[in-house]
């Protein structure tokens, strides 16, 4: 079965359709990455993975029961943007989601519950590569190390599903390679079901183990927002790699000058 199960899934805000007729499987372990237009709807898509958006109706399945219409702690989500505390050094900020996880009421863990948790925060940054830099606040780390920080944060509590919406869209190319590899070994030591929101489409193949391509296929210049995107096409990476790109390519170029 299936980790996740989208039968006929529409997303609509008013009269303005933003996904239409999205049908899809994705299994335990997979990396998808998505490509498409800008405003095709990649996004909200990934909102809805997360919780905070909901299908206007449709079938949206993890585990083969009805999606949780809030974020919860199997679902980890890295934006562009960092997300860290900054009044909180690196080892304070992979703390305490876990102490938010384990103590809801006050969010502080003490004895040997904290020293438990801080070892775990502990390892989580070694495994990303802040093991140096834990008494360090966010403003004094590059911006590579302020999205490791992120990761960091979002994989400590052992999400099953690992959401990344652009992650590395602001990095520069070395660094932007580096986490790439990062983001590889974490995906299979920890094995990750990632889904990821990328423009760029070497990035997509380099990393996904499948490749799904958001567009809208119907079109009316008098209702322009009558129609919603949908999946045109969903590529296991690998095979005819040069030619399938072009075809993006031209997909994703009609798009923009639309």
């Amino acid at each position: 079965m299936s980790l996740i199960t989208i039968k006929n899934l529409w997303k609509l805000y008013g009269d303005n359709v933003v996904l239409e007729k999205i049908n899809l499987n994705i299994k335990e372990g997979e990396f998808c990455t998505l490509v498409g237009p800008s405003g095709c709807g990649k996004s909200t898509f990934l909102k809805m993975l997360l919780g905070q958006e909901t299908p206007s109706r449709g079938t949206f399945l993890l585990d083969g029961k009805p999606f949780p219409e809030e974020p919860s702690i199997e679902r980890g989500i890295v934006f562009q943007r960092y997300s860290v505390f900054e009044h909180l050094t690196v080892l304070g900020n992979v703390l305490l989601a876990i102490e938010l996880k384990s103590s809801k009421l006050i969010g502080k863990l003490f004895g040997k519950e904290r020293t438990k948790a801080k070892k775990m925060a502990m390892d989580m940054l070694d495994s990303v590569g802040l093991a140096d830099s834990v008494n360090k606040y966010p403003s004094e780390l590059s911006g590579g190390m302020q999205q490791r920080l992120s990761i960091a944060q979002s994989l400590v509590n052992k999400p099953r599903i690992l959401l990344l919406d652009e992650p590395f869209g602001a990095l520069d190319p070395g660094i932007r390679a580096d986490m790439h590899i990062l983001i590889l070994d974490l995906w299979k030591k920890n094995n990750l079901t990632i889904v990821m929101v990328t423009h760029d489409l070497h990035e997509s193949f380099y990393l996904g183990s499948r490749l799904l391509v958001f567009d809208k296929i119907r079109h009316d210049p008098h209702e322009p927002n009558a129609y919603g995107a949908c999946i045109t096409y969903d590529i296991p990476v690998g095979e005819n790699e040069g030619a399938k790109m072009t075809k993006i390519e031209n997909i994703i170029d009609k798009g923009k000058s639309a």
